[in-house]
């Protein structure tokens, strides 16, 4: 069976349904509204017409008995005997058998043949012969000297009509009242049958335009209605496309055209989830390898923190009557700030503390790299508690020659990197210091790196030690100018890298410089103390905001 004919089928087995969408009542309520309009315009010409038409009727049919009666009269008859003879009209009901082939048209002669109720004679001047029967509304002085004229009461029950001397064939003027009750009556059954036949088509094109509508458009737009539901629930619950009830390969028209674009626009919906949900998978395939290899990276980044934490002294080397200190924490996993402390000939101590260029696993290498050629081109005498060569017993001379052929070191690791590793542009700022223990002497070379600080005992700096020379690593044969300085008892040496006075809070503003200086112009404390206190700082203001740099701080203490 087809769809047409189970639509039709399931209209007749519930014809309620005609009644429920919103659109159709609207539509057929407007047509019929038009229809009503329509023939109320057709109707009023047509009532006024056929009014027109029964009335002229009625006339015709007295002017033929009023012309039967003038013809058989004598043409000497006196106004009396004339009025006498027209008074037989108001007792005539019926049609003289002279007169009864007049031409009527379509109306029933029998049925609207007038009936003369009375009339009244007027002589040609205007004077009053008498009055028969009724008397008519019409007088003398509204005839006027026409043909004909007609006069109808204001209930619409009598007409008047008026003969002239010339239609009467006399020198009379005669005006009779005719009785239009049926002309009335045929009147408004004439609107009555034309406002039952305005209903029923009325009724028939409503009840048709109902019928058509839920055919051909209301019932297939419930129908894409449902199919809507159902597509926006298939893509929801990412279900399998549903059977949708428009079927637009039957339709030739507009709303057929819609339900062929939303079947097109459901395919493509469909085509592009599946070829999101491909791609879904393959990001989520494309997510667990970089998971894994994020993990795995992790796992070699977090193998090489250890493995350059190694780098840094396991146990701070530490002399009699001295103390060292130092802090050290990262920005990232690995870094490229680095401090050392290691035991050089003749009883001296190295003290280096450097900030490799740029971050991450590049500078941690050079870290390395810079540490372990400033240890070897030094004379390092003990590495991890191995004793490497024994520098005791030297005399002044000795170690004077000593304390400058350590600080060579950092000529010849500055031209082993210019030279060899140019093309990286890797570089450190660097300060290495020789320090006598038994004496206080520090002698030292600052390549590029932020200033060191000597504290007084009882509060501020006392001096500073500048840069030498440039940083290590750019300029080939470059020359580093060695600086010499003196510790008294109870001042304390700080040095630091440049993430300390950079330092940045969840606002962008730094630590600076000026507040490391604040810091410092207390009373110094032991060497671990202070660096506690300033690192402590340091994070206190950086707080939740990301660390952009490493942070390394080291200090010397002499007691006394």
């Amino acid at each position: 069976m087809s769809e047409d004919a189970n639509q039709f089928l399931q209209l007749l087995r519930s014809p309620l349904i005609l009644f429920k969408p919103r659109l159709s009542i609207k539509i057929v309520c407007w047509v019929f509204f038009c229809i009503v309009a329509i023939e109320a315009i057709i109707l009023i010409p047509s009532v006024r017409r056929r009014e027109r038409e029964l009335l002229t009727r009625q006339r015709e049919i007295a002017a033929g008995k009023v012309g039967l009666l003038a013809d058989t009269s004598d043409a000497n008859a006196s106004s009396q005997e004339l009025l006498a003879q027209f008074s037989n009209l108001a007792s005539s009901k019926t049609i003289p058998g002279d007169i009864s082939n007049l031409n009527a048209g379509n109306v029933n002669q029998t049925e609207f043949a007038p009936t003369i109720l009375g009339g009244a004679l007027y002589t040609q001047e205007g004077d009053l012969v008498g009055n028969f029967g009724e008397t008519p509304e019409l007088q003398f002085e509204q005839v006027a000297n026409t043909d004909a004229t007609a006069l109808r009461n204001d209930n619409g029950t009598r007409y008047d009509v008026a003969w002239s001397p010339g239609k009467l064939g006399n020198e009379h003027v005669l005006v009779v009242r005719i009785d239009s009750t049926p002309v009335k009556d045929e009147y408004y059954a004439f609107i009555w049958r034309i406002a039952g036949l305005v209903l029923i088509i009325g009724l028939f094109t409503t009840v048709g335009s109902l019928v058509s509508l839920w055919l051909i458009v209301i019932n297939p737009i419930l129908q894409l209605r449902q199919d809507l539901i159902a597509a926006g629930d298939a893509v929801k619950e990412d279900r399998e496309p549903p059977e949708f009830h428009c079927n637009s390969s039957q339709r030739r028209d507009e709303l057929g055209d819609v339900i062929a674009a939303f079947f097109q626009m459901f395919r493509k919906i469909s085509e592009t989830i599946d070829e999101r949900k491909q791609a879904q998978a393959a990001l989520q395939e494309s997510l667990i390898k970089v998971e894994a290899y994020s993990s795995a990276l992790n796992h070699e980044l977090e193998k090489g923190r250890q493995m350059q934490l190694g780098f840094l002294p396991s146990t701070i080397t530490q002399k009699t009557g001295w103390e060292v200190a130092a802090f050290f924490k990262p920005a990232k996993q690995v870094a490229g700030d680095f401090y050392d402390v290691f035991e050089l000939p003749g009883d001296r101590l190295g003290l280096v503390i450097a900030d490799v260029c740029d971050k991450g696993v590049g500078a941690a290498l050079f870290m390395a790299l810079f540490r372990s050629l400033i240890r070897i081109f030094s004379g390092q005498t003990v590495l991890d508690g191995l004793v490497l060569s024994n520098g005791r017993g030297m005399d002044d001379s000795q170690i004077a020659n000593m304390n400058e052929h350590a600080l060579k070191s950092i000529s010849l690791t500055n031209d082993y990197i210019a030279i060899n590793h140019a093309e990286l542009g890797m570089f450190a700022t660097l300060f290495f210091g020789v320090l006598e223990p038994n004496t206080g002497k520090l002698t030292y070379i600052n390549g590029g790196h932020e200033p060191l600080f000597i504290l007084h005992p009882n509060g501020g700096i006392r001096g500073e030690l500048n840069s030498s020379g440039p940083a290590v690593g750019i300029i080939p044969q470059a020359t580093f100018k060695i600086g010499e300085a003196q510790l008294e008892p109870g001042e304390m040496l700080i040095g630091y890298t440049d993430g300390v006075p950079e330092a940045r809070d969840a606002d962008s503003k730094f630590f600076t410089t000026d507040r490391l200086r604040q810091i410092l112009a207390k009373p110094p404390k032991s060497a671990k103390e202070l660096t506690a206190e300033i690192s402590g700082l340091v994070l206190e203001h950086t707080g939740t905001a990301e660390q952009f740099d490493d942070v390394t701080l080291i200090a010397v203490k002499r007691q006394g």
